[in-house]
């Protein structure tokens, strides 16, 4: 709490002591409260040669720091697939992270892991280069950027679940934010590859936890919205009516854990992903040929689109998720 009153108050403009001043005493009244912030969403970026979307990636993330959201969130595939998942690449994208004037957080996306078998990628072991992802990107205790802000991973909350730092939570305000560890390549679900499957099924074992455990988190906080952040475009395995097949490595986690939950939850629920880089924001999800009208969906730009989103959180709204696009055009 102290490093949110903190952020609002270096949002303002305002003297520290002053603006903590302030809040406590509105807090005591009860006369207002912190429900209206903003943050930064982003993904599969940046996608070519350094010299050319390095170079717009760099510009974006100081159009992102003059901006000064609270945080942002980068949902995976900080590389395009075609190109080597070397530890020269991770630390290139590491350092990018190190630009963000303010905390950023990271969840992994295929290009970053599962997809460097590939000969263009340098036809690296995929488990070795997700140990070496989450000893590169991730802490226990914090998010990435110049100004981290705590968050509490995984194993912090569940030991049996030790390996998964990179599934993070954060509060602000009345709002929970949650990483979840979903990438696309239908979630590395290859029925074929053995290794690949023990991956899949250790790793949704911890995603369907982490999600259970979110809802019952905002529940007894009596929280106004929870948020989650993943890679995957998730409709591209699923029906019309958004029912997830057997053959989808989305269906035990979303289709029958999150959509789930979410509807039983009864409040805002976003859920920003990226995989498929068209910027989309919408009421898209499914459950039972139902459309889940409190749940939205933020798919964000990439690839070509060197663009970010911002999005506007007013809690004390029925529909509390404004978004708008954020580009180096844009004054």
């Amino acid at each position: 709490m102290f490093w949110i009153i903190r952020q609002l108050c270096n949002l303002q403009g305002v003297a520290f002591a002053l603006c903590l001043a302030t809040l406590v005493l509105m807090g005591a009244s009860g006369v207002a409260r912190a429900d209206s912030f903003s943050f930064v969403a982003l993904g599969d970026l940046p996608y070519g040669f350094d010299a050319t979307a390095g170079a717009q990636y760099r510009a974006l993330i100081q159009k992102i720091n003059q901006t000064q959201p609270l945080f942002s969130v980068h949902v995976g595939d900080f590389k395009a697939g075609y190109t080597p998942c070397s530890d020269q690449e991770f630390a290139k994208q590491r350092g990018h992270f190190d630009l963000f004037e303010q905390a950023v957080v990271y969840t992994p996306g295929d290009n970053d892991w599962t997809d460097c078998h590939r000969l263009s990628n340098g036809n690296y072991d995929p488990q070795e280069r997700l140990a070496r992802l989450r000893e590169v990107f991730f802490y226990p205790h914090q998010s990435l950027g110049q100004h981290p802000m705590p968050v509490e991973s995984q194993p912090q909350v569940m030991p049996a679940y030790r390996a998964f730092v990179e599934n993070q939570r954060w509060q602000i305000s009345r709002t929970l934010f949650v990483t979840l560890h979903l990438v696309g390549s239908n979630n590395n679900y290859d029925f074929l590859n053995a290794t690949a499957q023990k991956e899949f099924r250790e790793r949704e074992r911890a995603n369907i936890a982490w999600i259970q455990d979110a809802f019952r988190l905002a529940d007894e906080r009596k929280l106004q919205a929870v948020v989650f952040a993943f890679q995957a475009d998730v409709f591209r395995s699923a029906s019309l009516q958004e029912t997830y097949p057997r053959a989808s490595g989305f269906r035990n986690s979303v289709g029958l854990t999150l959509l789930p939950l979410a509807r039983a939850f009864g409040k805002p629920v976003l859920i920003v992903h990226g995989d498929s880089h068209e910027f989309k924001f919408n009421q898209a999800f499914y459950l039972d040929q139902k459309r889940l009208l409190n749940v939205y969906r933020l798919e964000v730009p990439g690839d070509f689109s060197t663009e970010a989103v911002r999005v506007q959180v007013d809690e004390g709204k029925a529909a509390p998720f404004t978004v708008r696009l954020l580009d180096t055009r844009h004054r």
